[in-house]
Parts: structure tokens; C-alpha cells; sequence
């Protein structure tokens, strides 16, 4: 069963997490400027998975998935790499990077309903509110985002869909667990939830030339080892021990680090729609997130 609160040890891994990929929204928007969309995801996925399969490999690890498992991993990987993925990059590439990090990182809004749902997790009354504030941040971005670019949100729309695609993913985590260890499990759902962007890059992106910048090149590393091959194991790590309410504590800090990196890396500067935005995400998460929940009456 899930655990209502985070050890000392989570909490270690969750600040990792959450500062590492809050700095990865810049090193994407790097990255992206130099690198199509489809192959940059599918080195990073390649490789990522690839750094993972010769780590377990050199420590003589288990590799191997029990047959019984891979119609969930599929699905699961489809959501959580596939379609986050791909939407993410596309979000990025047309929003600045801090308006896609609050977006993106809404998903909470999304797998709270779902896992009430559908892993019967109760919904408390702060839960509620914090639905509504993380909604009304959305209409805020989305209404100043049709606002800029009027006959051409794809930016938003993409970012909004990655929110969905993840909540969703972390819901199948918790409904259809993998009975596999999870390193391996990993960098199998890194190597299959490739493939579609895989086959996407050669058909998409036939006549890239392959040769980068410095930066974009540094930002795909950064992707590879961090975001991925780490990223991806610690997210695994804490979905399979807390509920899908505390685990979105992890989106708390996130957006934040992603809007001051991309101030001080790339010169950006949030507008007040953005700044507002921001906040109600951050409330509607810390209503989710931080309720002493084991006192609150289930709806």
C-alpha cells in the first residue's frame, strides 16, 4: 500500500528530482533550438536507455521483464514517454520555457480526479480547492496564450496534453504495477516508449544533418544522464512508494526552478499573466500535496 508521507530519504530523492528537471526546462529550450524535436527526444531515449542498460549490465543486474508485464509496461510507457515526451518538446518549442513548465507541470490537476476514480484514493476537501486554483491557472495561461499568438496555441495545447499524458501515466503506474526490478524496468519503458519517436525522427527528421552546436550538444547531454537515465529511475522510484496526492508534492518547486533558470540562462522574463499563473498552480498544489491528509474526511 501507498504511504501517506515521504521518509527523509524521498524527501532527498524528491529535491534532486525536482532541481534537476527544473533545470532541464532550459537545457530542452537549448537544445531544441539547434536539434528537430523528433531526434533530439529519440538520442535522448536511445541513449538514456542505453546509459541504464550498461550500468545494470557492468553490475551484472537483472535485465529481463517477466512476459506477464510487458502488456503494462507498453501501456504505460506509451503515456509516460511516448506522448510526454513528444508533447513536451513541442510545447517548448513554441512557448517560452517557463510559460510550458507551469503548463506541464499541471498534471496533478489531471491524475488526482483520475486516481480517485479509479484507484479509489479519497479526495479530500482541500484536494477540491486545490483542483480549482490549478484550473483557474490554466485558463489564465491558455486565455493569454490565445491572446499572443490568437490563430496558433499548438504551444499551449501541447503542454496541456503532456500534463494529461503524465497524470495518466502516473495513474497506470499505481493501478498496473511492473513486477520487475526497477532499474531494469526503467530502461526497458525509456527503449520501447521510443520506438514510435524512433520511427517519427526517420520519417520527420530524414535530412537532419546530426551536426550541433556546443550548447544544444551540452543540453542533450544533460538530457541523457539526468533527465533521462536518473530522471526517469527516481520518478519510478517515488510513484511505486506514495500516493498520487503526496506524491505531487514533486511538482511544488519544479516550476519555479524552471522559470528562474530560463530568467537567468535565457533572458527570459514571465509576464504577470505568467507570474499569476504560477502561483495558482503552486497554491493548488500545496493544498494537494502538503494536507495532513490522514485528518481530513473523505468526500
Amino acid at each position: 500500500m501507498s504511504a501517506s508521507r515521504l521518509t527523509g530519504g524521498q524527501w532527498a530523492l524528491l529535491g534532486a528530482l525536482t532541481l534537476l528537471w527544473g533545470l532541464n526546462w532550459t537545457a530542452l529550450k537549448v537544445g531544441l533550438s539547434d536539434i528537430a524535436p523528433w531526434t533530439f527526444r529519440a538520442i535522448c531515449l536511445a541513449a538514456g536507455s542505453g546509459v541504464l542498460f550498461a550500468v545494470l549490465a557492468i553490475g551484472r543486474q537483472p535485465l529481463g521483464v517477466p512476459r506477464s508485464q510487458w502488456g503494462r509496461l507498453v501501456l504505460i510507457a506509451f503515456f509516460t514517454v511516448t506522448c510526454w515526451n513528444m508533447l513536451v518538446a513541442f510545447g517548448v518549442q513554441r512557448l517560452p520555457s517557463g510559460r510550458a513548465v507551469v503548463l506541464c507541470y499541471t498534471m496533478p490537476v489531471f491524475a488526482i480526479p483520475l486516481a480517485a476514480w479509479w484507484l479509489r484514493e479519497r479526495v479530500t476537501a482541500r484536494q477540491v480547492a486545490g483542483l480549482v486554483l490549478g484550473m483557474a491557472g490554466i485558463a489564465l495561461l491558455v486565455t493569454q496564450t490565445l491572446e499572443g499568438l490568437r490563430s496558433e496555441p499548438v504551444g499551449a495545447l501541447c503542454a496541456i496534453g503532456a500534463a494529461m499524458a503524465w497524470g495518466i501515466g502516473t495513474v497506470l503506474q499505481k493501478k498496473f504495477p511492473i513486477d520487475a526490478p526497477l532499474a531494469g524496468m526503467t530502461a526497458w519503458l525509456m527503449l520501447v516508449g521510443g520506438i514510435p519517436i524512433y520511427i517519427g525522427a526517420a520519417i520527420m527528421d530524414a535530412r537532419e544533418a546530426g551536426h550541433f552546436g556546443l550548447a544544444p550538444s551540452l543540453a542533450l547531454a544533460y538530457n541523457v544522464f539526468v533527465a533521462f537515465a536518473f530522471g526517469y529511475w527516481a520518478w519510478i522510484r517515488l510513484v511505486q512508494s506514495v500516493s498520487v496526492a503526496v506524491f505531487s508534492v514533486s511538482m511544488l518547486l519544479t516550476p519555479v526552478v524552471g522559470i528562474a533558470s530560463g530568467i537567468v540562462f535565457l533572458g527570459e522574463r514571465p509576464t504577470a499573466a505568467e507570474v499569476g499563473a504560477m502561483v495558482l498552480v503552486i497554491a493548488a498544489l500545496a493544498l494537494v500535496a502538503l494536507a495532513p491528509q490522514a485528518k481530513e474526511k473523505t468526500r
